[in-house]
């Protein structure tokens, strides 16, 4: 029997509201498959019906399927098939009905598909492709023959009446006994904007404060400053689509959806978006999806002072679509403040970038006796005395503080380059007494945890100009056009253009690329991730196409296996592979559950990729493979480390530090592939540096094992361990 498709309104075959649902059964045996794709609002109440049965010979109507007080799906006998069926006149006998209940909550706001394998003997439940139960039914046989009890049934929408739901269904269709919903699944999935939460992660104009608000510093002309966001068009499948639409931005209220007035007495719209390097009213100019992607240069002229300090929304959704949710994305609650505010750590952070010349350069003290001595501004109000031979330029670039007063960046295994060859740092002269790691700590200042959207912390004024002076040298068949574009591009626009260059351009072209690109930017640590980008493309291309098997998706256990095989190869550590918790946080970080898809993968595979060819390569690959002790644990989160350091049975030791990869640097981020090393300081509070790796190896570091240079810092004494089966992660990683 062919699958049979339920009535919906004239006009939208694509979706319609759960209310308008109608499903006629016609099966004589009563037994039948129900397919379809659920949207449920985030007003939903509980406990809410969701599908109905009615029928004309009996009054009132019973649940089909329905979420309980906890959120979770339930799915029912049916009427006249099975003797376990609630009587539709009394709503009290539901609750004791045996029924299938699903083990996880059912999400809203977002898609989920939902199959229903319908017996005489049984009923099975199914989300998104998987059986979540199955419950054993009693068949209930009508003594007259010609009775068309299940045939006559009529599976109805909620109609909302009660004002506890508003849903939506895609793709509904009706099937014989047996069939397989999980073939059912990937066909046609609906569509959804929404927000990419990597892109927020490269505003460092952006806030985020601990209850997830954003702060924005907006108002005058002078004062606003700039932040991007980009939306995707993507299946609820997790993949990008391509579709021609164009897409506006809107400032709403956060409380009610209403867009925001423009003020009376500014001639300027709350919203403003900059296209092409000039501004307009957000509301005038829409930016188009480009392969599913649309990004939003954006400014707010209105302050939430100004409107009784409620928060904003940004807005984005197609005036060419209808007004669905799912292709409505919103951003988070946005609390937009003027410049002048100060209470935030970043605006803090900005105004000591800005003035690098008061806080990050070193400052003369007057004559002394021996050599000259270097008065530092370490950045918490104290002042050291540093006594090498230094020649150092400020770092100029925005920062952002999240748990640090004195934010300091660690070189090691790496060369710390003269100003004149382009790199923001200092030229050191120091005995080889174990303290190179501590002048060069001394020698920068840098935040850890700022967004990815800073190029490098090897970024200065000085390197700039040199580059611009080295660029007649340097001549590459690669467009100044695509160089400049990735120079003030973000990582994301970054890793279009390398995809882009690499199709084309030589090795040798790459690498000229990569050194034009290095000058520009100041940042020889750019010059890194340009060369392994072709390679990571290739091997990502090569692994995917192995697990997948030109499926669109496969399960997640079946692809760790090849992942790891790769990872090994890759860094040619033949003797440490990748643990099972180590499985867990890369299949975290790809952001797939059971089944991962190639969005997923790629996603992974350009935070994996950097670490694995940063460990096929010097000490950092002798401290893999050590495992007694085991000064690298694997591929641990944030919250591992600093609640392995912190243990409640233990008194916190000063000192005592953890090495870890940073989950938020993917390729092609300057700092991708890099360690942090967690530890205790002196004040008993957690501190976060970052080991820069970089090819060129300075000799004085190269000499010693990296181990020892660490263990000579006076802020870290002992390694310490993780004990990850205890902690429970979550958020951050």
């Amino acid at each position: 029997m062919a699958a049979q498709k339920p009535s919906i309104p004239e006009g939208d075959e694509e979706y319609s509201l759960l209310k308008d649902l109608r499903i006629s059964l016609e099966q004589k045996d009563g037994a039948f498959s129900l397919c379809l794709w659920i949207y449920l609002s985030n007003y939903t109440l509980f406990p809410a019906t969701i599908i109905r049965q009615t029928h004309p010979d009996t009054d009132g109507s019973i649940p089909l399927l329905a979420l309980n007080e906890e959120q979770k799906l339930m799915l029912f006998p049916m009427l006249f098939l099975h003797e376990e069926a609630p009587q539709p006149c009394n709503s009290a006998s539901w609750t004791n009905v045996p029924c299938i209940a699903a083990d996880t909550e059912f999400p809203l706001g977002k898609w989920v598909h939902v199959g229903c394998e319908v017996a005489t003997n049984f009923v099975r439940l199914h989300i998104n492709g998987g059986m979540v139960g199955e419950k054993p039914l009693s068949y209930s046989s009508t003594k007259d023959p010609d009775h068309e009890g299940v045939q006559k049934i009529t599976l109805v929408g909620n109609d909302g009446g009660d004002q506890r739901m508003q849903g939506y269904v895609h793709f509904v269709r009706t099937y014989p006994m047996p069939t397989s919903i999980s073939d059912h699944f990937p066909k046609n999935p609906p569509l959804e904007l929404s927000i990419d939460s990597s892109s927020f992660s490269e505003n460092h104009e952006v806030e985020e404060s601990g209850d997830g608000l954003w702060s924005v510093v907006g108002g005058k002309a002078s004062c606003r400053r700039n932040f991007s966001l980009d939306v995707i068009l993507s299946d609820a499948l997790g993949c990008s689509v391509q579709k021609e639409m164009e897409l506006f931005a809107f400032l709403v209220y956060a409380d009610n959806g209403a867009p925001v007035e423009k003020p009376k007495d500014d001639a300027e719209a709350p919203l403003l978006i900059s296209y092409d390097g000039v501004e307009f009213p957000s509301s005038d100019r829409p930016i188009k999806l480009i392969n599913g992607r649309a990004s939003f240069k954006l400014k707010i002229s209105q302050l939430s002072s100004k409107c009784e300090n409620r928060l904003f929304r940004i807005q984005f959704c197609s005036p060419e679509s209808q007004s669905y949710p799912f292709l409505e994305a919103y951003s988070r609650p946005i609390r937009c403040i003027s410049r002048n505010r100060n209470s935030r750590t970043s605006s803090m952070w900005k105004k000591t970038a800005t003035t690098a010349n008061q806080h990050d350069r070193p400052q003369s003290s007057g004559p002394d006796e021996g050599s000259p001595k270097v008065m530092y501004n370490n950045g918490d109000g104290h002042s050291e005395i540093l006594t090498p031979h230094v020649k150092y330029s400020p770092p100029f670039k925005r920062v952002k503080v999240v748990h640090e007063k004195s934010p300091m960046r660690i070189y090691a295994d790496g060369f710390l380059e003269h100003l004149d060859h382009g790199c923001n740092s200092q030229s050191l002269t120091t005995k080889d007494d174990g303290n190179v790691l501590r002048a060069s700590l001394r020698g920068r200042l840098a935040n850890l945890e700022r967004t990815e959207s800073i190029p490098s912390d090897s970024e200065s004024v000085h390197a700039r100009n040199s580059a611009f002076k080295s660029m007649a040298d340097l001549k590459t068949p690669i467009s100044d056009f695509i160089l400049f574009k990735f120079c003030l591009g973000g990582i994301y626009e970054r890793s279009i253009l390398l995809r882009e260059v690499i199709t084309n351009a030589s090795d040798e072209d790459i690498t000229e690329f990569a050194q034009q690109v290095s000058l520009y930017t100041g940042c020889f640590h750019h010059r890194q991730q340009i060369l392994i980008a072709k390679q990571l493309i290739k091997e990502g291309n090569d692994t995917w196409n192995l697990i997948s098997r030109n499926q669109h998706q496969v399960l997640w256990k079946n692809a760790a296996e090849e992942i790891e095989k790769k990872f090994m190869k890759i860094s040619n550590c033949s003797s440490r592979g990748l643990s099972d918790q180590d499985m867990v946080v890369l299949q975290r970080i790809s952001g797939c559950r059971d089944n991962i898809t190639r969005a997923h993968f790629d996603k992974m595979w350009y935070w994996l990729y950097p670490i694995a060819s940063a460990l096929s390569r010097g000490q950092i690959k002798a401290m893999w493979e050590c495992t007694s002790p085991k000064w690298i644990e694997g591929l641990i989160t944030k919250e591992e480390a600093e609640a392995s350091l912190s243990a409640p049975q233990e008194l916190p030791k000063p000192g005592n530090f953890i090495l870890r990869f940073p989950t938020s640097r993917s390729w092609p981020h300057p700092d991708a592939g890099s360690l942090i090393v967690t530890y205790i300081g002196a004040d008993y509070a957690l501190r976060h540096r970052l080991l820069s790796l970089d090819d060129r190896v300075d000799k004085e570091i190269k000499r010693r094992p990296l181990q020892d240079l660490l263990l000579a810092e006076p802020e870290l004494s002992q390694l310490g361990r993780v004990t990850r089966q205890e902690i429970q992660t979550g958020g951050e990683i």
